[in-house]
């Protein structure tokens, strides 16, 4: 078997984890990953699998376009797309969380299927680098906040920028918990970008989410993919 720089279509650090398998039924030559042990051929006739997909899936998401826009544009079906995000998201880690940093946090608003079903989105990020750490997907309450505050709780951080929001009083504490003016300047910053790149997160969009899960697994490739 000999090594080839074909990317595997499972592992989003697929590259050069390829060795030749044998041949298909139809003759072309089908390589196995020594990573994830998923076969595939080096010529596929259907785009679905050709082996840069993920990351061209991943460019064009963090890029504004949505499911329909990127479908038409990588010529697969939805359905493909929507299965293939998930699949991408399940692949990516979390990050670990930066030990005596300074951290903001802040919640923007979206929906889910119509305007009546709203949901929150609450991260976390460390204000020098602007990295997100954390995040969380739910209703505007302490069980949604307190999910993204725990994965800061053993980082001994500096100070936790917060709004107004009288939640964050009774789960930060105050020796770090810190609300004043411009405090959040570079999370709100943040919330304007997530705005303009993710599709379904832009104001008076018919490209709303229809899945919770869609929405975790866009959110997941767009901050960590």
């Amino acid at each position: 078997m000999v090594n080839n720089t074909t990317s595997c279509i499972k592992c989003v650090d697929g590259e050069n984890s390829m060795v030749k398998n044998g041949k298909s039924k139809t003759g072309k030559q089908r390589y196995i990953c020594k990573t994830c042990g998923k076969t595939q051929v080096e010529n596929y006739t259907y785009n679905a699998y050709t082996p840069n997909l993920n990351k061209q899936i991943i460019i064009l998401t963090k890029e504004g376009l949505g499911i329909r826009s990127t479908a038409r544009v990588l010529q697969i079906s939805t359905t493909t797309l929507l299965s293939r995000i998930i699949t991408i998201a399940q692949g990516i880690k979390q990050p670990p969380v930066s030990i005596n940093k300074v951290y903001e946090v802040d919640e923007i608003c979206t929906f889910i299927k119509s305007k009546s079903k709203q949901i929150w989105i609450v991260y976390t990020l460390e204000r020098k680098s602007s990295n997100v750490v954390s995040f969380s997907v739910g209703s505007r309450s302490n069980k949604t906040l307190s999910i993204v505050l725990k994965s800061l709780h053993y980082s001994t951080p500096k100070a936790i920028y917060t709004d107004g929001l009288k939640n964050y009083r009774y789960l930060v504490s105050e020796q770090i918990h810190r609300v004043k003016l411009y405090g959040t300047n570079h999370i709100e910053r943040k919330n304007l970008t997530l705005r303009t790149h993710l599709k379904r997160l832009n104001r008076r969009s018919i490209c709303f989410t229809k899945s919770l899960l869609v929405l975790l697994s866009v959110l997941k490739m767009y901050f960590w993919g």
